[in-house]
């Protein structure tokens, strides 16, 4: 899909991951929507890429279906959606205390799972109701959402996260196929350490550490390098189905 001229949404797209996406997307001339938290310093960012900002709270499902369907109607359509959305917490299944909490496993799959797969529906929605926007390809739109290689290696006391994440990566195909008559394609990203977040800005001797079990490059991802691959994506027709590793081949250790 040429990213010139189409609408696009990131959700998240306030900081890392999606800050750098949005930037890239307008950059190539994409119309972009920046969905984030009212605290969040979207309404910064959709200014200074000429794009909009909508606050949305993603684990209020119904709010967020009100605050997607206003962003569609400021943009005009939607080609494009990324959700980097998400967190995480550090719970072992069992402590010496008892067994792990059920709410906040619950909290952390309706954060990182629910609000990515309500989102993903949605977007596929409006998508199949627009025209192809290229009659040839008879492509209507990109679906890409952020996993973890967490999904893959989840560490010890990641298993909530760890478990919200592989369901991202395992819907990609599920929804691909769910997707293919009507062109749209689904793919998730899977990064491992970023400078995102908690890792943004630390010393570094300690991110040395912790990226010491990556093949090359040895260091902290950089966001835009997020960035780079969903550009990728939205521009190569055979990228479908897919949870892609964007991990300089790390593989995480069990803590």
């Amino acid at each position: 899909m040429e990213i010139s001229g189409k609408k696009a949404i990131v959700v998240g797209g306030a900081s890392g991951f999606g800050k750098a996406t949005a930037e890239s997307l307008a950059q190539r001339g994409a119309d972009v929507a920046i969905l984030d938290r009212g605290e969040s310093n979207g309404k910064d960012v959709a200014s200074a890429i000429g794009g909009s900002f909508h606050e949305v709270d993603v684990t209020d499902f119904a709010g967020t279906e009100s605050v997607l369907a206003a962003a569609v109607a400021d943009l005009g359509a939607l080609h494009v959606i990324v959700t980097t959305a998400g967190g995480g917490i550090g719970e072992r299944t069992i402590t010496k205390t008892g067994p792990h909490d059920l709410d906040s496993f619950r909290s952390c799959i309706d954060l990182n799972l629910i609000g990515t797969f309500n989102i993903s529906r949605l977007a596929a929605w409006q998508m199949s109701q627009q025209e192809p926007v290229d009659d040839e390809a008879e492509e209507r739109g990109v679906i890409i959402n952020t996993a973890s290689i967490a999904a893959f290696e989840g560490q010890i006391g990641q298993v909530a996260y760890t478990a919200s994440k592989a369901a991202i990566a395992g819907m990609c195909l599920t929804m691909a196929r769910d997707l293919g008559s009507l062109g749209i394609r689904v793919t998730a990203i899977a990064p491992s350490l970023f400078a995102t977040g908690l890792t943004q800005g630390i010393p570094d001797e300690f991110a040395k550490a912790l990226t010491k079990d990556a093949a090359f490059p040895k260091r902290l991802g950089k966001p835009q390098e997020y960035a780079k691959l969903a550009l990728a994506i939205v521009e190569n027709p055979m990228l479908n189905g897919q949870c892609i590793r964007l991990d300089a081949g790390q593989r995480f250790a069990p803590k």
